[in-house]
Protein backbone atom coordinates (compact mmCIF):
# COMPACT_ATOMS: atom_id res chain seq x y z
CA UNK A 1 0.00 0.00 0.00
CA UNK A 2 3.11 2.58 0.54
CA UNK A 3 4.20 1.66 -2.35
CA UNK A 4 1.45 3.35 -4.19
CA UNK A 5 0.84 5.80 -1.91
CA UNK A 6 4.06 7.44 -2.12
CA UNK A 7 4.09 8.03 -5.96
CA UNK A 8 -0.04 8.98 -5.65
CA UNK A 9 0.54 11.58 -3.21
CA UNK A 10 3.80 13.05 -4.90
CA UNK A 11 2.59 13.34 -7.95
CA UNK A 12 -0.51 14.87 -7.11
CA UNK A 13 1.56 17.51 -5.11
CA UNK A 14 3.78 18.02 -8.31
CA UNK A 15 0.91 18.59 -10.63
CA UNK A 16 -0.70 21.05 -7.85
CA UNK A 17 2.11 23.26 -8.30
CA UNK A 18 2.92 23.22 -11.70
CA UNK A 19 -1.36 23.36 -12.76
CA UNK A 20 -1.92 25.49 -9.53
CA UNK A 21 1.10 27.85 -9.11
CA UNK A 22 3.68 27.49 -12.16
CA UNK A 23 1.36 27.54 -15.02
CA UNK A 24 -1.09 30.62 -13.81
CA UNK A 25 2.28 32.53 -12.71
CA UNK A 26 3.40 32.28 -16.53
CA UNK A 27 0.03 33.45 -18.15
CA UNK A 28 -0.23 35.79 -15.40
CA UNK A 29 3.47 37.60 -16.37
CA UNK A 30 2.59 36.91 -20.15
CA UNK A 31 -0.33 38.53 -20.38
CA UNK A 32 0.79 41.40 -18.18
CA UNK A 33 3.46 41.80 -20.53
CA UNK A 34 1.91 41.26 -23.94
CA UNK A 35 -1.40 43.26 -22.90
CA UNK A 36 -1.05 45.24 -19.70
CA UNK A 37 -4.66 46.86 -19.42
CA UNK A 38 -6.19 43.78 -20.33
CA UNK A 39 -4.05 41.45 -17.51
CA UNK A 40 -5.09 44.85 -15.63
CA UNK A 41 -8.76 44.53 -15.74
CA UNK A 42 -9.37 47.21 -18.25
CA UNK A 43 -9.52 49.95 -16.12
CA UNK A 44 -10.79 53.21 -16.98
CA UNK A 45 -8.85 55.50 -14.59
CA UNK A 46 -9.88 59.60 -13.72
CA UNK A 47 -7.66 61.89 -11.78
CA UNK A 48 -5.65 58.41 -10.99
CA UNK A 49 -8.02 56.96 -9.87
CA UNK A 50 -10.14 53.18 -11.24
CA UNK A 51 -13.95 54.35 -12.11
CA UNK A 52 -14.65 51.85 -13.98
CA UNK A 53 -13.45 48.88 -16.53
CA UNK A 54 -14.10 49.24 -20.25
CA UNK A 55 -15.04 45.71 -19.93
CA UNK A 56 -17.98 45.94 -17.65
CA UNK A 57 -21.02 48.86 -18.30
CA UNK A 58 -22.27 51.40 -15.26
CA UNK A 59 -25.79 51.77 -14.13
CA UNK A 60 -27.11 55.58 -15.36
CA UNK A 61 -30.37 56.70 -14.47
CA UNK A 62 -29.76 60.55 -14.54
CA UNK A 63 -31.21 62.02 -17.39
CA UNK A 64 -27.91 64.40 -18.07
CA UNK A 65 -26.28 60.54 -19.19
CA UNK A 66 -26.68 58.60 -21.58
CA UNK A 67 -28.06 55.10 -20.68
CA UNK A 68 -26.66 51.84 -21.32
CA UNK A 69 -28.51 48.68 -21.75
CA UNK A 70 -30.44 47.26 -19.05
CA UNK A 71 -28.00 44.71 -16.84
CA UNK A 72 -29.47 40.52 -16.28
CA UNK A 73 -27.82 40.80 -13.41
CA UNK A 74 -29.91 41.34 -9.78
CA UNK A 75 -29.62 42.40 -7.39
CA UNK A 76 -27.20 45.59 -8.06
CA UNK A 77 -27.07 46.22 -11.92
CA UNK A 78 -23.82 45.13 -13.88
CA UNK A 79 -22.32 42.97 -11.22
CA UNK A 80 -19.66 40.96 -12.63
CA UNK A 81 -20.24 38.23 -9.78
CA UNK A 82 -23.51 37.69 -11.14
CA UNK A 83 -22.84 37.79 -14.81
CA UNK A 84 -25.62 35.81 -16.91
CA UNK A 85 -28.41 36.17 -19.61
CA UNK A 86 -32.01 36.40 -18.52
CA UNK A 87 -32.44 33.25 -20.89
CA UNK A 88 -35.79 34.92 -21.23
CA UNK A 89 -37.54 33.87 -24.98
CA UNK A 90 -39.68 36.34 -26.91
CA UNK A 91 -42.72 34.76 -25.69
CA UNK A 92 -41.64 34.95 -22.06
CA UNK A 93 -44.43 37.95 -20.26
CA UNK A 94 -41.33 38.24 -17.68
CA UNK A 95 -39.56 40.17 -20.69
CA UNK A 96 -42.53 41.37 -22.01
CA UNK A 97 -43.08 43.32 -18.67
CA UNK A 98 -39.59 44.56 -18.25
CA UNK A 99 -39.45 45.54 -21.79
CA UNK A 100 -42.92 47.57 -21.31
CA UNK A 101 -41.53 49.09 -17.88
CA UNK A 102 -38.22 50.03 -19.91
CA UNK A 103 -40.06 51.63 -22.83
CA UNK A 104 -42.14 54.00 -20.05
CA UNK A 105 -39.53 54.41 -18.15
CA UNK A 106 -37.45 55.92 -21.88
CA UNK A 107 -41.23 57.68 -22.41
CA UNK A 108 -41.13 59.48 -19.24
CA UNK A 109 -37.36 60.67 -19.01
CA UNK A 110 -37.90 62.22 -22.86
CA UNK A 111 -42.03 62.65 -23.31
CA UNK A 112 -41.34 64.50 -26.44
CA UNK A 113 -39.62 61.70 -28.24
CA UNK A 114 -41.82 59.83 -29.97
CA UNK A 115 -39.21 57.91 -32.37
CA UNK A 116 -38.69 54.30 -32.41
CA UNK A 117 -36.21 52.72 -29.19
CA UNK A 118 -33.55 50.88 -30.02
CA UNK A 119 -33.50 47.57 -29.03
CA UNK A 120 -30.43 47.22 -26.90
CA UNK A 121 -31.98 49.91 -24.72
CA UNK A 122 -34.59 47.41 -23.98
CA UNK A 123 -32.65 43.94 -23.94
CA UNK A 124 -29.92 42.66 -21.55
CA UNK A 125 -26.76 41.25 -23.86
CA UNK A 126 -25.88 38.28 -23.14
CA UNK A 127 -23.59 38.64 -20.21
CA UNK A 128 -26.36 41.35 -19.03
CA UNK A 129 -22.90 43.75 -18.60
CA UNK A 130 -22.30 44.95 -21.77
CA UNK A 131 -20.62 48.92 -21.51
CA UNK A 132 -21.78 49.64 -24.98
CA UNK A 133 -24.46 50.87 -26.90
CA UNK A 134 -25.44 50.68 -30.76
CA UNK A 135 -24.58 54.42 -32.24
CA UNK A 136 -28.42 54.67 -32.89
CA UNK A 137 -29.32 54.04 -29.24
CA UNK A 138 -26.85 56.55 -28.16
CA UNK A 139 -28.77 59.02 -30.75
CA UNK A 140 -31.48 58.16 -29.51
CA UNK A 141 -30.93 59.80 -26.11
CA UNK A 142 -29.44 62.48 -27.17
CA UNK A 143 -32.11 65.52 -27.62
CA UNK A 144 -33.03 64.37 -23.40
CA UNK A 145 -29.14 64.66 -22.34
CA UNK A 146 -28.51 67.86 -24.23
CA UNK A 147 -31.75 69.50 -22.84
CA UNK A 148 -30.86 68.29 -19.16
CA UNK A 149 -27.15 69.72 -19.82
CA UNK A 150 -28.82 73.14 -21.83
CA UNK A 151 -26.26 71.85 -24.39
CA UNK A 152 -25.91 72.28 -28.42
CA UNK A 153 -27.36 69.36 -30.31
CA UNK A 154 -24.64 70.46 -32.35
CA UNK A 155 -21.95 69.85 -29.55
CA UNK A 156 -23.90 66.52 -28.19
CA UNK A 157 -23.80 64.72 -31.65
CA UNK A 158 -20.27 65.77 -32.11
CA UNK A 159 -19.30 64.17 -28.75
CA UNK A 160 -20.94 60.90 -30.13
CA UNK A 161 -19.14 60.70 -33.48
CA UNK A 162 -16.07 61.56 -31.25
CA UNK A 163 -16.87 58.50 -29.41
CA UNK A 164 -18.17 56.01 -31.81
CA UNK A 165 -16.04 52.81 -32.17
CA UNK A 166 -15.99 51.20 -35.63
CA UNK A 167 -15.78 47.79 -36.72
CA UNK A 168 -12.96 45.76 -35.07
CA UNK A 169 -10.43 45.62 -37.79
CA UNK A 170 -12.74 47.35 -40.00
CA UNK A 171 -15.07 43.95 -40.78
CA UNK A 172 -15.83 42.19 -36.97
CA UNK A 173 -18.72 43.47 -34.67
CA UNK A 174 -20.92 46.60 -35.33
CA UNK A 175 -20.47 50.50 -34.42
CA UNK A 176 -21.03 51.00 -30.95
CA UNK A 177 -20.47 53.37 -28.55
CA UNK A 178 -18.78 53.02 -25.25
CA UNK A 179 -21.18 54.57 -21.98
CA UNK A 180 -19.16 55.26 -19.78
CA UNK A 181 -16.45 57.17 -22.05
CA UNK A 182 -19.26 59.45 -23.36
CA UNK A 183 -20.58 60.19 -20.23
CA UNK A 184 -16.97 61.11 -18.92
CA UNK A 185 -16.15 63.16 -22.23
CA UNK A 186 -19.66 65.16 -21.87
CA UNK A 187 -18.50 65.87 -18.27
CA UNK A 188 -15.68 67.03 -19.34
CA UNK A 189 -17.03 69.51 -21.29
CA UNK A 190 -17.27 73.46 -20.30
CA UNK A 191 -20.46 74.36 -18.83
Amino acid sequence: MKMLLRPAISLFVLLSLVTGVLYPLLVTGVARIAFPAAAGGSLIIKDGKPIGSALIGQNFSDPKYFWGRPSATAPQPYNAAASSGSNQGPLNPALADAVKSRVEALHAADPGNQRPIPIDLLTASASGLDPHISPAAADYQAERVARARHLEMKAVRQLLAENTEGRDLGVFGEPRVHVLRLNLALDALPQ
